[in-house]
């Protein structure tokens, strides 16, 4: 028996089944870079048992010269059906991205776990689902959902730290139809596991229009995870923020910065990027009352910020919690704790800026150097407060008669609201006009990486 000539027709035969992987992969790598593993591990005992080959596909590849591992699970193959094999196969190449400490990237196409393994299956999802976890913080993990991802494969995108969604994605704890049905309605599956219909999610979504866009991210990650520091103009003024110091025009102090979950809770936005050449994990406030769904962005985002040991920095314009009795009565108080936790074992820097308001909660949480603040600051514009002006105008002069409601509420301003208040009791570090914001970020941030 010729065995090159076999282990040729055998490759050429696993060719003819990767659907369009290969060309997943072209679109992603730099040409040529790609390497296959475990490319003879097969659920049936024969090479080719039937319908031959296995859901996923394995490797590495390199992204602009930089090194990444992949796991490609091939819709052509039995619906991307996930098995105990495939899931051992996985579970090399992530014992191998742990070893290396090197990122993988998940092509995600799955309609869910094949029939017939029963308890077999569910031990290798569990097995899957404990070792993604455990790369946490050790690897970066991308997903990119790109077509149908459904049940088990939908939590492998929620384990990762950035979830990639191309305009034929969507991401269903079941089956869209059956979802749908249960609703009693009839709708498309991009309408009930889409980028814009996850807005309750909470994951660290990014839509992106094609697989070239991804890789242009994921060159801009690692350059982002892999390079603290560069060169800065220390001395730059921005006048424009004396006029308008939004949260439009705060976001646009981020360099290079990519904007995660934009499709949930868009009054905070979390951004990556840097400031001065050092990156950053950036949450922007937008005149917040906290809810479930904010806190647990802004908690998602604390988490991501310690496990890659990015300097974290807060823009704060929050008045503490949303009085409702649905926030009441729902997990806003939890994912708050867990924030603290993740604030707490942050190694990295943390530097608040009070840009609006920062109101009971709202300055205890993001910028009170009790909780971990190395660096908090006030725009000369904001407020720091125990409550919101009007209401504590109300509050505190309950029993003044002799002025009018707008008269209590300029006093309350100029005696309780006043950043300077905070600033002499130590409080607060420094209290600036806006425009010199990005000097003191730069140098903040220096000093932290020293």
């Amino acid at each position: 028996m010729d065995r090159i000539k076999q282990l040729q027709e055998r490759k050429a035969a696993l060719e003819r089944q990767r659907g369009d992987i290969p060309e997943a992969i072209k679109a992603l790598a730099d040409e040529g870079s790609f390497v296959e593993l475990s490319s003879f591990s097969f659920s049936e005992g024969r090479f080719f048992d039937g319908d031959g080959g296995e859901g996923v596909v394995t490797g590495f590849f390199t992204v602009a010269g930089y090194p990444f591992y992949l796991v490609a699970q091939n819709f052509d193959r039995r619906f991307g059906g996930i098995t105990k094999a495939n899931c051992g196969k996985i579970e090399r190449v992530l014992d191998a991205a742990e070893k290396n400490e090197t990122p993988v990237v998940w092509l995600l196409r799955s309609r869910g776990v094949k029939l017939g393994e029963g308890v077999d299956v569910l031990e290798g999802i569990s097995a899957l689902f404990a070792k993604a976890s455990r790369l946490k913080g050790v690897a970066p993990q991308y997903a990119v959902v790109g077509g149908e991802v459904y049940g088990a494969a939908a939590e492998i995108a929620a384990l990762a730290d950035v979830v990639f969604f191309l305009k034929e994605g969507a991401l269903s704890t079941a089956s869209p139809l059956v979802l749908s049905a249960k609703a009693g309605k009839n709708l498309k599956k991009e309408e009930v596991g889409g980028y814009a219909a996850l807005k309750n999610a909470g994951l660290p979504a990014i839509e992106a229009k094609d697989l070239e866009e991804v890789a242009s991210y994921l060159k801009q990650f690692t350059e982002l995870f892999g390079i603290p520091l560069g060169d800065a103009e220390l001395n730059e003024r921005l006048p424009a923020l004396n006029e308008k110091a939004d949260a439009e025009a705060l976001s646009a102090l981020i360099e290079d910065g990519v904007e995660l979950g934009a499709n949930c809770a868009p009054e905070i936005r979390t951004i990556l990027g840097r400031v001065g050449g050092i990156a950053v994990a950036a949450a922007v406030f937008d005149r917040v009352r906290l809810n479930a769904r904010s806190a647990r962005k802004i908690r998602r985002f604390a988490e991501f910020a310690c496990r890659f040991g990015l300097p974290f920095v807060t823009f704060v314009d929050c008045e503490g919690i949303e009085p409702a009795l649905s926030v009441n009565d729902s997990p806003v108080l939890g994912e708050i704790a867990e924030y603290l936790d993740a604030l707490d074992a942050m190694e990295a820097g943390k530097i608040a800026v009070v840009t609006g308001k920062a109101v009971g909660l709202g300055y205890s949480l993001f910028a009170a150097k009790s909780v971990g603040f190395d660096y908090t600051y006030a725009l000369a514009t904001s407020e720091v407060a125990l409550f919101e002006s009007r209401a504590g105008a109300e509050i505190v002069y309950a029993n003044e008669t002799g002025k009018s409601k707008d008269e209590l509420l300029a006093l309350y301003e100029e005696q309780y609201s006043d950043p300077v208040n905070a600033a002499r009791g130590g409080y607060l570090d420094n209290i600036f006009e806006p425009q010199f914001l990005k000097q003191y970020l730069i140098a903040s941030l220096q000093m932290l990486l020293r």
